[in-house]
């Protein structure tokens, strides 16, 4: 007979808490659906929620916890904002790209001394011009080095590393790997696949403002690219997967990442190329299961996206009229006073939800400056249309933060809510550091990051079935802890469904996570 000294018993008695827990919140009390937060009765005595109330005024421990917490999905993030500035860099010096000091760009070679353009090879020895690049190629220092405004500053970035952003493959490595390191599950990237090409041929097709007509003219010649979008993808996929060693020992941790496209369409630009990426970027999502939706981008306070507002939603309208399944998340209402007139903020939002269909919204930022705010936000949670919430962004673009911020206002309409990152390279952030700003400024408890995390992966596009029934109660074939051994109609459930068997992954990370804490001495 074994006795165990006081520690010891400890320990056990911690992971005997950690697995009731586990039970408790995949038995139910969280409700994925309307983007409550769990109900503390079943997370308060978890030694992870324990943890977090220890640590939530430690800035370093807060942030030491929540990188290890298991996490669902980042849903909004666009993929060549996410990547560093030092990977863009790194890319310009191998290439023996220049760097203008006129308009802080990264620029093909050669370069011209008459444009004050210097060559980025072997940049990393001269550690000034290195800091010029990198404040140019981000948010980093902006006020005091450019002389823009924040919002200014990190919409010209994307301009400033085009350059450097062609290996698409290598781009995908670091995003997904940062995400796997992280604990995330799940990501969906904006991209760009056969955008460019299908945005000349709304350029050379004759716009005439009917867009039936004009979908029907173009139809066929944006389905001809296609083919070649898809290609790009695989291409891309393949140089990510053998820069994470994907199957082999040596696999990274982004190799088991879940992860999807969203197809952007530049909002800036003409009607006619504007449409045509819509409806492309729709046709590609109907042929390749990879693309999951559509989502337009570039500065929401842009004259022309201001102007053609109206249009663009009617467009995307059109385009769901004929391709009902396509999946749409849009920016919308990443506006503030004083950015933009008041008109401007009175609709964007419910226009994108009862024009355009959307399903997800990014930012949301203007909502209770929108006509009848409250009936917007009735609407919202009846239809379960969920707000991707991205803080830094807002705080650094919008000057938005802390009480000013609608997050808290979005969860008491029981609005879904989700954390995301937008793009965290040029922020100079990550997720874990979302997650913090969240649990800092909103006092957000454990079992609400649980319950953001299982919002994530529940207002994904992910296919299938969800593992989570109305009411935040699992499926009856799979409602038992996820350390359990999974019953034959869990399984057959699983295997029908893909986003089923991502959220069934997080509940085994999460209940393995607090098991991991409980066994952890204070």
């Amino acid at each position: 007979m074994t006795i165990r000294g006081r520690k010891g018993r400890g320990r056990a008695e911690r992971g005997l808490r950690g697995s009731v827990l586990a039970l408790l919140l995949l038995g139910g009390c969280a409700t994925a659906g309307g983007g409550a937060a769990v109900d503390d009765t079943a997370s308060a005595g978890g030694a992870a929620a324990r943890r977090l109330e220890a640590v939530r005024h430690s800035p370093p421990e807060l942030r030491a916890f929540l990188a290890r917490m298991p996490k669902g999905a980042d849903l909004h993030s666009h993929l060549t904002g996410a990547v560093y500035a030092e990977t863009y860099v790194a890319v310009a010096a191998a290439n023996k790209l220049c760097f203008s000091r006129t308009t802080q760009s990264l620029t093909p070679p050669p370069c011209r001394t008459a444009d004050k353009e210097v060559s980025l090879e072997g940049v990393e020895t001269n550690p000034t011009l290195y800091a010029q690049v990198v404040n140019a190629l981000s948010t980093r220092n902006a006020l005091p080095v450019s002389g823009f405004s924040l919002h200014d500053q990190f919409f010209v970035t994307f301009g400033r590393f085009r350059a450097a952003n062609d290996d698409v493959g290598l781009l995908l490595a670091e995003v997904v790997d940062r995400a796997g390191r992280q604990g995330v599950q799940h990501v969906e990237l904006m991209v760009s696949f056969g955008t460019g090409d299908a945005g000349k041929v709304g350029t050379a097709t004759p716009w005439t403002g009917d867009l039936p007509a004009t979908a029907d003219a173009l139809t066929p010649k944006l389905a001809a690219l296609v083919p070649t979008a898809r290609a790009g993808i695989d291409s891309a996929e393949a140089r990510m997967r053998a820069l994470l060693g994907c199957g082999t020992p040596a696999a990274k941790p982004g190799c088991g990442v879940s992860v999807r496209y969203l197809q952007q369409v530049t909002r800036t630009m003409p009607p006619g190329p504007v449409f045509a990426q819509t409806l492309f970027n729709a046709l590609l999502a109907q042929a390749d299961p990879r693309v999951v939706g559509l989502n337009f981008v570039a500065p929401e306070d842009y004259p022309v996206a201001l102007a053609d507002y109206d249009l663009h939603m009617r467009m995307i309208a059109e385009v769901r009229r004929r391709l009902p399944q396509t999946n749409v998340a849009l920016h919308a209402g990443e506006l503030t006073l004083g950015l933009v007139p008041p008109e401007e903020l009175r609709s964007h939002i419910r226009k994108a939800v009862e024009v355009a269909g959307a399903r997800r919204i990014g930012h949301g930022v203007d909502v209770m400056y929108e006509d009848d705010p409250q009936s917007l936000l009735r609407t919202m949670a009846e239809r379960k249309v969920a707000v991707e919430i991205n803080l830094t962004s807002n705080d650094v673009i919008l000057g938005v933060a802390g009480k000013a911020h609608p997050f808290p206002v979005y969860r008491a309409a029981g609005v879904p809510t989700v954390i995301s990152t937008d793009d965290e390279g040029v922020s100079r952030i990550d997720l874990t550091h979302e997650l913090g700003r969240a649990v800092t400024e909103f006092g957000l408890t454990y079992a609400d990051l649980v319950a953001l995390a299982r919002n994530s992966l529940e207002y994904s596009f992910l296919p299938g079935a969800s593992l989570w029934r109305d009411g935040g109660r699992p499926v009856e074939a799979c409602a038992v802890p996820p350390a359990a051994q999974v019953p034959p109609a869990c399984r057959t459930f699983l295997d029908g469904s893909e986003k089923a068997r991502v959220q069934w992954r997080l509940e085994q990370a999460l209940a393995a996570f607090d098991r991991e804490v409980a066994t952890q001495d204070p």
